[in-house]
This record gives C-alpha cells, structure tokens and sequence, in this order.
C-alpha cells in the first residue's frame, strides 16, 4: 500500500470565550492549531492530532498532519490509529468519559432517552435509574439517566433497553472535529443584512483580522464558548477576506453553536442535538457539521427534525481512511456527504466513507486562517464541507441547481463530483505572513 507524504500538524491551545459577536475579541488563542481538540498531556508521538512543536506557517495542518515522517499511512493502519487515538481520548478524560461496545467515546454515566413519556420515566427509576436532568432545548425531548449503582454502563443500555422496550435510548456519544483550520473573513457588513445565516457546528471561533468584518454569532452548548483552531478555520473558509484570500460565502452571516467549550470530552450528541435546535429556532436553513462519530438516535432524530423543517445540512465524511466504518451525521439520509480533493482534484487518500456520497470539493493544498492571526494550509474533509454548504446557501439550498455545476475529478469516488474548485486560495504570500 502506498504512503502519502505530507506536513507536521500543530497543537491547539483553546481558550474560553463568553457567546459574542465577530468582531469583538471572539475568544483568544495562545498557540496553534489542530485537527482538534487538545487531550491533556496530549497525544502519544505518531498519532493523528499529535504536538510537533511550534506552529510551522507553510506546512499543512489536518488531521493526519501529526503522523511520525509525515506520511499518510495505508487504510489498515489507518483504521489501527482512530482506534488508539480513541482510547487515548477516553483514558485521558476518565471522569467524563467511557466507551461504548465499538470503542466510541461516550459520556461516562450518561444515557439518553428520547420522548419518553411520566410512565416510562417511573418504570426507568423503578429498575434503579436516576434521572439526571431533562432536555427541552432539542427537536426532540431528552431525558438524561445515570445508571443504577455499581452497574457498568454498557449493562446499564441492555437494561434500559429490556425495561423500556418501545422506548428509543442511547449512548450520549462524542463527536470528534473532522480536520483542522481554514480560510479568514468577509467585508464588513451592517446588522441589517438581508443575507440568510449560514450554521456552523463546531468549536468557537477566535479574532482574526480576515474576520473582522464578518458578522458572526457565537453561542456555547458545552459551558462557555471557547476559541478553537477548528471552528476558525471553518468560519475562514465560509467569510474570510484579506488580500490574497476570499471566503466562499462572502455576504452571509454566520451563526456558531460551540459544541465542546474547549474541552475534548464535550461535543455530545446531546450537544449537537441543542445546537441543532437553537439554529433552527433562528431560521437558519444551511447548516454545515464538519464533525464525525457514531450513529447516535437522538443525533438521528435532531437531525430528521431539522430536516423536516427545511434544514439542508452539510457533512464531512471524516479523515480515518475507507477501512474505517461509515460515520456519522454524514451517514445519515438526507445529509449532504461530502469528501475532499487535493489540488489536481484527486480524492483525498485519507479521506473517509459514508453510507453515501454526495460532493467534493477542495480539501487539501489551501490557506485557511490561523486563530491570532497569519495563514496556513489545511488538509482534511473538514474544510472541504463548508465549501459546499457555501455552494448551497448561495443557490437557496437548491440541490438540484448545486449538482449542475459539479463536475468530475480524476480518481475516487467523488459522488456527483467537485464543487467550488475555484474556492481554493493557493496565494503563496499568505503564508509568509507573520502570525500576529
């Protein structure tokens, strides 16, 4: 199998942020940027998302920058890695964290329960379960339980589940980011703006002088909102502008649920269920997600709600290789799937599977903005997503009138093909800018 060479990942160092408006100071960074979040300690040398070093403006950042020689390794090892990377989340958040069957990170003593009605509930403590706290804030009801004492909560589901048989239950899985940073901000523009909003699932965004004219709403579904590596590379690539660098959605607004307030353990389904709720109260109909974990019901019904009230949303399909099992909200139906291409738009090597696939669009070999200031490049599947989800906002989320303009690449399953081939910022004076 053949290894792909590419460059050293940088660390993230998140800080928190209150919910704001961009501009305004949205949260400081100290340090560079990951395919993620940072773990404490961090990752084990070799592993996708590792440390290496300071931030090396020029080199790609993504989520298989970290890898020993910089090289993408073939599927197999692949697969090995986000098993070990996996485990490495959990046992470094042992008092939040646990794991499912598969080895998902779950939220440790946390199930979920979906419109579950009082009687359910009564029958659920009866069989020893304490009600944590009920959600109304989501497309659907969710009720929060702890386990009965000394029950492990693998054991705990399977009881659940025996005792509540028409009820629909679940792990609180964890969502990871899908890559790592991308493109800066947009003109400035009034509050006024007519522009429909854009969504964006993620960590917070930091200041960036790219974004200083964009207007950008922050709210936090995990604590505070917190400044994430991630979630301003996404936010770049949607209404960044410098000179040299444009966003692909200049002239929308932006609004940001921060589903992890800094924190690795965050980034629940139950999170991404709330988030999806605020957003559709707030009329937003394109919603990109460039977040990859398990199938989770209550992340399945939040997102068929959306669905149903008109929500296009947008996915990256994850960067685990095609050994790795098809992962989710990209998965599910009704959800735009969308992978990456390199700059002589060939599929990304790395590049995950979906149940379906439904565009590409560049996601390797372009600047994207840095939290504090400066450009990097970026690789991954994250940044390929927002690139479509731009597409569609500009088109009123018209599919139809999107699949027109995609057209084919030169390997790989690209589904209906490349969009937004011409969204790439390759500048190469961006990245000999200082960070400021």
């Amino acid at each position: 199998m053949r290894n792909i060479t590419i460059g050293v990942l940088v660390g993230l160092v998140a800080a928190s942020a209150s919910a704001q408006l961009l501009p305004g100071g949205v949260g400081q960074l100290t340090g560079g940027l990951t395919s993620g979040l940072p773990l404490p300690g961090g990752l084990p040398a070799g592993l996708a998302g590792a440390a290496s070093g300071s931030p090396v403006i020029g080199q790609p950042l993504g989520g298989l920058g970290g890898f020993v020689g910089g090289v993408v390794p073939d599927a197999r090892r692949l697969l090995d890695l986000r098993r070990t990377r996996l485990n490495a989340l959990v046992r470094a958040n042992p008092m939040t964290l646990d794991a499912d069957t598969d080895g998902n990170p779950v939220r440790r003593d946390e199930l979920v329960a979906i419109d579950v009605d009082a009687a359910q509930v009564a029958t659920a403590r009866a069989a020893g379960f304490v009600v944590v706290r009920e959600d109304s804030d989501t497309l659907v009801r969710v009720t929060i339980l702890r386990p009965p004492a000394r029950t492990s909560l693998k054991r705990a589901l399977a009881l659940l589940r025996s005792v509540l048989p028409s009820a629909a239950v679940d792990y609180n899985h964890v969502y990871e980011p899908a890559g790592a940073a991308l493109q800066p901000g947009a003109p400035p523009r009034s509050a006024t703006s007519t522009t429909a909003p854009i969504g964006l699932i993620d960590g917070g965004v930091a200041a960036h002088a790219s974004l200083a004219g964009a207007r950008i709403e922050q709210r936090g579904f995990a604590g505070p909102v917190a400044a994430t590596g991630h979630g301003t590379a996404i936010a770049s690539l949607l209404l960044g502008q410098a000179p040299g660098f444009a966003g692909a959605a200049l002239g929308s607004s932006l609004l940001v649920a921060d589903v992890y307030g800094g924190s690795a353990a965050s980034g629940s389904a139950e999170a991404v269920a709330r988030a999806l709720a605020w957003l559709d109260g707030r009329g937003v109909r394109i919603v990109n997600i460039s977040l990859v974990g398990p199938a989770n019901l209550l992340v399945e019904r939040a997102i068929a709600a959306a669905r149903d009230h008109g929500v296009a949303l947008v996915a990256a399909v994850g960067n685990d290789g095609p050994a790795a099992p098809p992962l989710y909200p990209a998965s599910y139906a009704g959800v735009i799937a969308v992978t990456g291409v390199d700059a002589r738009d060939r599929a990304l090597p790395e590049a995950g599977k979906a149940r379906h696939l439904d565009f590409a669009a560049p996601g390797a070999d372009m600047a994207a903005a840095l939290p504090g200031g400066g450009f990097a490049l970026v690789r991954g599947t994250s940044f390929a997503a927002p690139l479509v989800a731009a597409r569609l906002a500009a088109d009123g989320g018209n599919i139809a009138a999107v699949s027109g303009e995609a057209r084919p690449g030169r390997g790989g399953n690209l589904g209906r093909g490349i969009l937004c081939g011409g969204c790439r910022n390759t500048d190469p004076a961006l990245l000999k800018k200082k960070r400021g």
